[in-house]
């Protein structure tokens, strides 16, 4: 076996035999890898608290290309604590693990992990965990190669005079090429270009009232549904939490 160190958060976790788990880590260096985490579930084990979901850190490994690496050993950064004391954080969260996943399984680029780890740090440092997820979806559009146009009119390429955002042209229409499409606020529309353009990591707030963030989650689930092709369990999840709140 060939011992490496990566940079991983742990995403999944499924308990193995009495006292392991198989984690998933979603890693900068090599995309999705499964590890069993030997011993972790004993008191004692020094892997214990990494070996769960969220854990963010150096992990080293005994390499398997082909099958389940082993985790030797762990250099925690961060463990997320304050998402994982809040239930609306830890729901987002989930959503972001769920998503970044399947961005990662169709994209080599290192990058998709930085922006996952800023994501959660933004988030565990208090900002607005629902804004921060429809800015990861919007960003995550790219990856996915479905790309939203916020630059200029989809139709005749205007900068100006933008009316609305359309999930049929993929993207902005300006006023002379408007039709009958839907018409959303004028926040709607800054915030989706905002969203496309920011550097997540240079974000100190993110306040959106609840209505902004009513359309832009609206939209963004009429985008993913017709060009993404994605089935993410974990949406249902917050669309009931969303009620209950």
């Amino acid at each position: 076996m060939e011992k490496k160190k990566v940079e991983a958060i742990v995403i999944r976790e499924v308990m193995y035999s009495e006292s392991s788990k198989i984690l998933t880590l979603l890693t900068k260096e090599l995309g999705i890898l499964g590890v069993i985490s030997k011993g972790c579930r004993t008191l004692k084990s020094p892997l214990r608290g990494a070996s769960r979901i969220l854990s963010y850190g150096n992990f080293y490994l005994n390499y398997k290309k082909d099958g389940l690496s082993t985790l030797t050993g762990v250099d925690v950064l961060s463990s997320f604590t304050r998402i994982s004391s809040d239930l609306s954080k830890i729901s987002y969260a989930s959503y972001l693990l769920e998503l970044f996943e399947q961005v990662r399984k169709g994209n080599e680029e290192e990058e998709v992990f930085d922006l996952l780890k800023t994501l959660l740090l933004k988030m565990n440092d208090g900002l607005d965990e629902e804004a921060l997820a429809l800015l990861a979806e919007v960003k995550c559009l790219d990856y996915l190669g479905v790309h939203l146009e916020t630059s200029f009119c989809c139709v005749c390429g205007s900068s100006t005079n933008i009316r609305t955002v359309s999930v049929d042209v993929g993207g902005f229409l300006c006023d002379n090429c408007y039709k009958k499409e839907k018409v959303y606020c004028d926040k709607t529309i800054k915030l989706l270009r905002m969203f496309s353009l920011v550097d997540v990591a240079q974000i100190s707030k993110l306040e959106i009232s609840p209505e902004v963030k009513k359309e832009i989650s609206q939209f963004l689930e009429s985008y993913y549904d017709k060009y993404t092709g994605l089935f993410l369990k974990s949406r249902a999840f917050l669309s009931n939490l969303k009620k209950i709140g």
